[in-house]
This record gives C-alpha cells, sequence and structure tokens, in this order.
C-alpha cells in the first residue's frame, strides 16, 4: 500500500499570515478602544475608533503582506531565472554543483553523480531550485494568499473586542475589553500551537503576556494625555 502523511510545514504559508494578523486585530483594536477609554471618550467614540482601527489595521495588513511577500516573489523568480540561464550555458558546471551539494550531505561520489544526473533529466530547474536555492513548492511565496489571509484574519480579530464594546455597559469597558482579549489570544495561541504542532501553553502565554503589555501601556498613555487635556 501506498503510505501517504502530510506535514504541518504545509501549512506555515496561510497559518503565519492568519495568526498575524488575528493577533494584530486582537491587540491593536483593544489597545486603541483601550487608550481611548482611558482618555474619558464614551462608547460611541469608542466604537467609532474601533471600526477605524479595523478597517485601517485590514487594508494595511493586506497591502504589507502582499508588498512583502511580493518582494520575496521577486527574488525568487530573479534566482530561477538566473539559474534557468546558467542550466542552458553551462550544464556541466551546474551538474557538479548539484552533485557537490549531495556530497556535502553525505552521499559518495559516484551515487551523487548519478542522482544529479537522474534529477536533471527529469527536472533540472526544479531539482536547483529545491536542492541550491531552497525554493519548493511548501515554501514559495504566495502574495495574495497572505494578503487575504491577513486581512481577513485581522478583521476577524479586531472584531471581537468590537464587540465587547457594544454589549458590555459603558462602565466596565476598561475591564471587559483586556479581559475579554486576553482570553481571546490565549485561544487563539492555543488554536495556532495546534494547528502547527507546537506546545499549547507556551503559544498561549506567549500572545496573552506581548498582548497585555501592548494594552497597558496604551492604557497608559491615554490616561497620561487624557489627564493633559
Amino acid at each position: 500500500m501506498r503510505h501517504s502523511e502530510r506535514h504541518r510545514i504545509e501549512r506555515i504559508g496561510w497559518l503565519r499570515a492568519a495568526v498575524l494578523g488575528a493577533n494584530d486585530g486582537i491587540v491593536s483594536t483593544a489597545s486603541l478602544i483601550l487608550g481611548v477609554a482611558a482618555a474619558g471618550a464614551d462608547s460611541k467614540a469608542l466604537l467609532v475608533a474601533g471600526v477605524a482601527g479595523l478597517v485601517a489595521g485590514a487594508m494595511s495588513m493586506a497591502a504589507g503582506e502582499y508588498v512583502s511577500v511580493s518582494s520575496q516573489a521577486d527574488m525568487e523568480e530573479a534566482d530561477l531565472a538566473k539559474e534557468r540561464a546558467e542550466l542552458a550555458d553551462a550544464p556541466e558546471q551546474e551538474h557538479a554543483e548539484l552533485a557537490e551539494i549531495y556530497v556535502r550531505r553525505g552521499l559518495d561520489r559516484g551515487l551523487a553523480d548519478t542522482v544529479a544526473s537522474q534529477l536533471m533529466e527529469q527536472d533540472a530547474l526544479g531539482a536547483h531550485a529545491r536542492d541550491e536555492l531552497g525554493i519548493s513548492e511548501v515554501s514559495t511565496a504566495r502574495p495574495i494568499q497572505a494578503a487575504f489571509a491577513s486581512a481577513g484574519s485581522f478583521s476577524v480579530g479586531a472584531a471581537l473586542p468590537l464587540c465587547v464594546v457594544l454589549l458590555f455597559p459603558e462602565s466596565l469597558l476598561m475591564w471587559g475589553v483586556p479581559g475579554s482579549s486576553l482570553v481571546f489570544l490565549a485561544l487563539l495561541g492555543s488554536i495556532a500551537a495546534k494547528a502547527g504542532g507546537a506546545p499549547v501553553l507556551k503559544g498561549a502565554s506567549r500572545v496573552t503576556l506581548l498582548g497585555a503589555l501592548a494594552m497597558a501601556l496604551t492604557a497608559g498613555v491615554g490616561r497620561l494625555f487624557g489627564v493633559a487635556v
């Protein structure tokens, strides 16, 4: 029977962008709401600030991910174009270069030459992309996927503290927003750790502690400027 298996590394493209977006959505929106609340704003102003933060943050995340991952894709394409030209101009040198990679990985010279020959006969560019440049199907940059994953997950994350503003009475928002946001962050860290095969407690505590620090600092700034004004 054919053995079939799937590894978690295959999720890295969308998982990284999704976790980053959701975490940023929760932390930045909750911190924004806390900062404005600490300055003495009412719930309507908090809601307006939160919605504005959601829209601006989602667009920023999408644009940022698209630009950064597109830069990675451009670099990959440039390296592949260079490798394609070298394969056309100097195939023997490229064969020797690939064989040398396999020798350094533990194969004897004869077997390394055979493996390099067979792989280059099948897909020379693919073999060099994978073993020389480190470009594979798993790690290939996907700008559009990253942009949508970040924007969508940011929007979901940002919507959570906004729901708290809608549901909690104004007098409890200074405690309800950070408390619920820390719970959301702990759940996010747990889910991300589970999806990535990492320890759940470590993943949850990492994002929760950093989120708590961000919200505390923003609330302090809001309080300081609120008193000054």
